[in-house]
């Protein structure tokens, strides 16, 4: 099967710069690493062909070889004067390292803990303010009794004796010398001949952590927390993950919020909304009046200044806009019903119009059906 091209495989230009394809090889690496993806070999074929296209493209002689002559150049390369096969030794220990936040601590190689994700449901009212909240967030610590190590008290780990120590084993193909992952000690570069019982060779165990989370006042959905260094433990003295809080705000009986803004909707009743009057409406921090003027319609919004939201990322103070809803009156007496009539009567028989909205519907409903005759 023929060899794709190596700048295809890392997504580069043909006139990438170095860091460029460093940089790609690394994304590819992060993504797929058989330490990432155990037993998933379309992975590990990805990742060897990323890491034979970095090999390449990374020393200037290859690569100048390489856009020379394609693949030949290169293969060449293993018997001809660019030298042997490179050391990829450097290679996984200055990329992964970047990769993996971790290092080789007495001959063990060291990860960065995972990092953790908690929703921390807020009311309106918690959100707008400001807040502290205790949550109680399960994860990996470090192992108490063995501080780490995995080893049983008074012992410890040893270097492993297959790949020495280095967590690697080079495997020779032909011209070409693979290295990979250690298969008995996964790349740690030891092993632990007596483990910990309390964290059977682990390192670290389960443990409940009850931490307080200042939660700034203008937050919103989505929102994110982060809590430095109180994510998981990191493996063989690898440094600990982040937690992040996601917020989710509750829903309000009353308002609805959008960015800054607050809505709500006052119902008011018929003679209101006739009449105009004044009305009391609530905000987050407090009571106010509302002046309704004479002949107010239903939807009608009202805007009420700084009433909103201070928002967590800087910026004005938003609104609170208040839309009327105008209520029919129901459970009416026979006199009441008896007025009503009345009123409709005097309405009907004065000649204005008392209904603009209904009778510019009734106008367009009637300009409808003359254009449909034909």
């Amino acid at each position: 099967m023929a060899k794709r091209d190596y700048y295809e495989i890392l997504n580069v230009a043909r006139n990438a710069s170095e860091a460029e394809i460093k940089q790609a090889y690394r994304r590819l690496a992060m993504k797929h690493h058989p330490d990432r993806n155990p037993g998933d070999q379309v992975a590990e074929e990805k990742f060897k062909e990323a890491k034979e296209a970095y090999e390449a493209l990374s020393d200037a002689r290859k690569r100048a070889a390489y856009d020379q002559f394609g693949h030949a150049g290169v293969d060449g390369s293993a018997g001809g004067g660019f030298g042997g096969p490179a050391d990829l030794g450097d290679l996984f220990g200055g990329v992964f390292r970047d990769i993996f936040g971790g290092g080789m601590r007495g001959g063990a190689q060291s990860y960065r803990g995972a990092d953790l994700r908690y929703p921390l449901d807020l009311t309106l009212e918690e959100a707008v303010f400001g807040t502290t909240a205790k949550i109680r967030v399960p994860t990996l610590v470090t192992c108490a009794t063995c501080t780490g190590t995995g080893a049983k008290p008074g012992t410890k780990p040893t270097t492993c004796p297959t790949c020495r120590g280095v967590g690697q084993v080079r495997m020779q193909q032909g011209f070409f010398s693979i290295q990979q992952t250690c298969p008995r000690c996964q790349g740690r570069g030891t092993i632990i001949p007596e483990p910990c019982e309390t964290c059977r060779g682990v390192g670290r165990v389960e443990e409940q952590k009850t931490l307080s989370v200042k939660v700034p006042a203008g937050v919103d959905n989505g929102d994110r927390i982060r809590l430095a260094g109180e994510g998981e433990a990191g493996e063989h003295g690898g440094p600990p993950g982040d937690l992040y809080v996601q917020i989710q705000v509750k829903p309000h009986p009353i308002f609805s919020r959008e960015d800054s803004d607050l809505y709500c909707e006052v119902p008011i009743g018929f003679t209101t909304a006739a009449l105009g009057g004044d009305l009391e409406v609530p905000t987050l921090d407090g009571r106010l009046s509302l002046k309704i003027p004479p002949e107010t319609q239903t939807s009608k919004v009202f805007r009420i200044r700084g009433k909103g939201v201070k928002p967590v990322r800087g910026g004005p103070t938003g609104d609170l806009l208040c839309r009327v809803v105008v209520e029919t009156p129901v459970n009416l007496t026979r006199e009441q019903k008896e007025l009503l009539q009345q009123f409709a009567d005097t309405m009907e028989a004065g000649g204005k119009r008392h209904t603009p909205q209904q009778g510019s519907w009734l106008d367009g409903v009637k300009k409808f059906f003359e254009d449909m005759k034909f």
